[in-house]
């Protein structure tokens, strides 16, 4: 039964972003939140589908910032996309630039001023991407970066990479870390999809202005306990 509910979810989503995304293309010459509420609506299409179908639901725990706000969170898969697009009033996440090269999700991507980083230009690199942010923070967004730089499966062991810190650091305010659980019901290889809840928990911002050292021990702390014990809860 999991089997057959995971293949019509991927269907269903497969199929309905297709048509999305076409649907969308006029949105690309109107203004940006137009696109960002589309995108929204994207988000909760997504979880509605996971729920009616895979009888997977979501919960979100903690409080999502909104405004300017620097967010880095733990990223296991594709449903962080959704998620944060469906929790947040203005998501905009930091990629790599490679994706902007793919048709439709590289051009809303762009419309909607994502942050991309050229993950082979090292101190230019975090030199752009500390640029970059401050202007979306001009326009009170929430900056979702995943300190791991890509998705990691649950309980492997993390690698936090050091675009996070420059951001910290340069923009001068606090961080919200962000644990999940997304990974043990929609991983992010294959197309099963397992039931259960998918949590969200915002926990408490690091107070800005720690040493580096200091800051990504912190980060990597909280995110990491509170994400294994949320694997713990769905056992």
């Amino acid at each position: 039964m999991t089997l057959l509910r995971s293949l019509l979810f991927t269907l269903y989503f497969f199929g309905g972003s297709t048509i999305i995304a076409f649907a969308y293309l006029p949105l690309l010459i109107l203004p940006r939140i137009v696109t960002v509420w589309a995108l929204r609506f994207w988000g909760h299409f997504t979880l509605f589908g996971l729920w009616l179908i895979c009888g997977v639901r979501v919960e979100v725990r903690g409080t999502p910032p909104t405004g300017p706000a620097l967010i880095g969170a733990k990223h296991q898969g594709l449903l962080d996309i959704c998620g944060a697009f469906s929790i947040l009033p203005d998501a905009c996440f930091v990629m790599k630039k490679e994706l902007l090269r793919i048709p439709l999700f590289g051009w809303y991507s762009q419309k909607c001023g994502m942050i991309p980083v050229d993950r082979e230009g090292h101190s230019a690199a975090l030199k752009k991407l500390v640029t970059d942010t401050q202007d979306r923070m001009r326009d009170d967004r929430q900056v979702v970066i995943f300190p791991e730089g890509t998705r990691t499966a649950p309980g492997a062991a993390p690698q936090y990479k050091p675009g996070v810190a420059a951001l910290y650091r340069d923009l001068g305010l606090p961080c919200t870390p962000c644990a999940t659980n997304s990974g043990a019901h929609w991983p992010a290889k294959g197309i099963m999809r397992y039931p259960g809840t998918v949590v969200f928990e915002y926990l408490e911002p690091i107070p800005a202005g720690l040493k580096r050292g200091q800051f990504m021990a912190e980060l990597e702390g909280r995110i990491e306990t509170a994400s294994r014990r949320l694997l713990d809860e769905g056992r």
